[in-house]
């Protein structure tokens, strides 16, 4: 076996927070674990951000595959039980203003698969919404909504539109959200007569603002977990817990976080 150095692109203030959130659950379970809390949160970043396979975790961790399954669960499991809701827009509150802006993040084909094609992107995935600050540092992204819903929709569906109106902050987002009122500003859009000059120049100093809403998505994305999705994780009625008949899934071997190479 070979081995060599590898990083995974985050600050350790990630690291610590997912282990205390570990440390936390093993003193109320009073079990014990064959790693220790910072090991397993390790593993987790370094499968959800860099995209290693259970297979190469298990050999640079010394640990079977299940045992790779059932740490990553539990760790995504604690993730996701602590999560910012709408209250995180309480923050957004306090910007000068925000950009709305929604994404497709692809999964694969399932048995009920028409809600899940976006004619817009030609391909199955999910609706993620995500407001940023002035920044482009994300601020909260929404729960998944089946791909062929529209922005717009997402957004009132996730009461987006009336936590940001109510907060009154002002926010950019693109063509997809006219009709959103409140405090969401979209660009001028042509019907059957040409923009005007002072209109064309507010769209595009509308569209640069807008491109930091990109650069939020484009951060989002880097994780790369999110480019394996399967369709069973982004709908809740399909998901499997460690403790139920589900198996772990098996992946093709790829480098892990310790560099171990089969």
């Amino acid at each position: 076996m070979l081995t060599y150095p590898a990083s995974i692109p985050l600050s350790t203030r990630s690291l610590t927070r997912l282990t205390d959130l570990l440390r936390t659950r093993r003193r109320t379970l009073g079990a014990r674990w064959r790693l220790p809390a910072h090991q397993q949160a390790l593993m987790a970043l370094a499968h959800l951000r860099n995209g290693d396979t259970l297979t190469r975790l298990a050999a640079g961790f010394g640990v079977s595959v299940t045992t790779v399954w059932r740490y990553l669960r539990e760790a995504v499991d604690l993730l996701a039980a602590h999560a910012a809701d709408l209250a995180a827009m309480r923050r957004a509150a306090k910007l000068a203003y925000a950009i709305l802006d929604g994404t497709l993040i692809p999964i694969d084909r399932i048995a009920d698969q028409r809600p899940y094609y976006s004619g817009k992107h030609k391909r199955h995935g999910v609706n993620v919404q995500v407001p940023a600050d002035p920044a482009a540092r994300l601020v909260w992204a929404s729960p998944a909504l089946p791909g062929s819903t529209h922005d717009l929709t997402a957004a009132r569906t996730h009461g987006l539109i009336d936590a940001l109106t109510s907060a009154n902050v002002l926010t950019f987002a693109d063509k997809g959200y006219q009709g959103a009122g409140g405090t969401i500003w979209t660009p001028f859009k042509r019907r059957r007569t040409r923009l005007s000059h002072r209109q064309k120049s507010v769209n595009r100093h509308h569209a640069k603002i807008r491109a930091l809403g990109e650069r939020a998505l484009a951060t989002l994305k880097t994780w790369k977990v999110l480019t394996k999705l399967p369709a069973a994780r982004a709908a809740p009625a399909r998901s499997c817990r460690p403790s139920s008949s589900c198996k772990p899934p098996k992946t093709p071997a790829t480098h892990h976080e310790n560099g171990s190479v089969m």
